[in-house]
């Protein structure tokens, strides 16, 4: 157990206490990539050079070793399969700029930890982000009802105003057949964000208002993220419900409210056409004909057979990081087809598992692997008040990668920084300082 002294946290402290905000702000950001890109860089170079002055100056960061170790040990297990995989990569000028610009998030993961080190910064960081999913489901919930996003809205009528042209062209807005939020129509992301983040919400909902609160978010998160349309973020989400729900509601009750969130699910599926579209073209899966399984999972199980023809030419390191559209010519299995997705290569396999084989091969997979084992043992060995600290973040990360799924790519700018925003996050929260109601009594003289 760290000694925490009292003056620990005072000058350190006071200078990164921007970090909460640049975490929160980086996250308000999302749905302008190009801008929340720049916010990440910028903040990752902040906190390394203010990082390389305190240390020069013989001051200690306000980041326990623990959490430094730890975000360290996953930066390395997402950055080395990329250095491994640019020796040889079809696209060496991508794979090497891909090995460089990741450098990043190794002082991003650290300024995380550091935003959450306090228990100030926690609240702000974590009930932050339970807000801000509660922005962006009552924002849905809108469109829903009226057609319209009032955050896209605004975001569209403000580019319109400043550049002349707003995010989307008239094709795109035509042909959205889902949900999109604050992220709009051109930029479909939002139930899987929702998903994702869920944890947090759901943790501050229970906190302030016990099992009737859980229950009314689960419900609002869950309209939103099934009129999202993405079926993997249903999956996210069943994930999140169980979990989070067995803890605030115990086993009886989570039955009843799987009672009610099915009735709910019914009244959504019989208002929405996209819906029963999705749920429908899933349903085909139960033929047992291959071209309808590939029409079920909208060409991933082409996709899925091209990423193994990749993994079986490059077993070691695969064929390099963002190389999977170059190496598609050669592996489609169905090369004279129109393929399901509408038009175009495939750009990435759609799985993390079969991602990492045809990209990074077998020695980027056990690199993950290996980070996974690294998380369960932080969590098998800190105490109680630790793990309370930490458990949405775990969730939000374990659901975000479970490998049981189809998922965006991890080594895309977006996914690959909301997936290494959450192990900073768990890094942060596990390894933060005490709470004082947590730090252990002192002994009597």
């Amino acid at each position: 157990m760290p000694n925490w002294p009292a003056d620990h946290h005072t000058v350190q402290a006071r200078a990164f206490a921007w970090t909460p905000y640049w975490v929160l702000g980086l996250v308000l950001l999302w749905p302008l990539p190009g801008i929340a890109e720049g916010v990440l860089a910028l903040g990752a170079l902040a906190v390394l050079v203010q990082g390389a002055v305190f240390l020069g100056k013989g001051r200690p960061l306000p980041l326990d070793r623990r959490a430094a170790w730890l975000g360290g040990a996953l930066f390395a297990a997402y950055w080395l399969p990329e250095l491994l995989s640019a020796a040889d990569a079809l696209s060496g000028s991508r794979a090497w700029k891909e090995v460089a610009t990741d450098l990043r998030y190794l002082p991003f993961l650290w300024g995380v930890a550091i935003a959450l080190h306090t228990p100030r910064g926690r609240a702000i960081v974590l009930d932050g982000l339970a807000w801000i999913v509660a922005a962006w489901t009552l924002d849905a919930l809108l469109q829903a009802a009226f057609g319209t996003s009032p955050l896209f809205w605004s975001l569209d009528a403000l580019k319109r105003a400043t550049g002349g042209e707003g995010f989307c062209n008239a094709q795109e807005l035509l042909t959205a057949d889902r949900l999109g939020g604050v992220f709009g129509p051109c930029n479909l992301k939002l139930g899987l964000v929702l998903a994702s983040l869920a944890p947090f919400a759901l943790a501050l909902a229970a906190r302030r208002r016990g099992a009737i609160g859980w229950s009314v978010a689960a419900l609002a998160l869950g309209v939103a993220i099934l009129l999202g349309g993405a079926r993997a973020a249903w999956l996210s989400y069943a994930l999140v419900l169980a979990f989070s729900g067995w803890r605030a509601l115990g086993a009886r009750r989570l039955a009843g409210f799987a009672a009610l969130a099915l009735v709910a699910a019914v009244a959504v599926y019989a208002a929405s056409p996209q819906v029963q579209q999705r749920v429908a073209r899933t349903a085909t899966a139960l033929q047992a004909d291959d071209a309808a399984m590939d029409a079920a999972l909208s060409g991933r199980a082409r996709i899925w057979a091209g990423a193994a023809c990749m993994a079986r030419a490059h077993p070691f390191n695969g064929v390099g990081v963002r190389g999977f559209r170059i190496a598609w010519h050669d592996c489609d299995p169905a090369p004279g087809q129109a393929p399901a997705w509408g038009e175009g290569e495939a750009y990435h396999a759609h799985q993390l598992v079969l991602e990492l084989l045809s990209e990074t091969g077998i020695a980027g997979l056990l690199l993950w692997v290996l980070a996974a084992w690294v998380v369960w043992r932080s969590w098998r060995d800190a105490d109680a008040a630790a793990r309370e600290r930490a458990r949405p973040a775990l969730l939000a990360l374990a659901v975000t990668v479970f490998p049981l799924n189809t998922h965006l790519a991890f080594y895309s700018t977006f996914w690959g920084g909301l997936a290494l925003l959450l192990a900073g996050l768990y890094a942060g929260a596990l390894h933060g300082r005490p709470a004082e109601a947590d730090w252990p009594s002192a002994p009597r003289s």
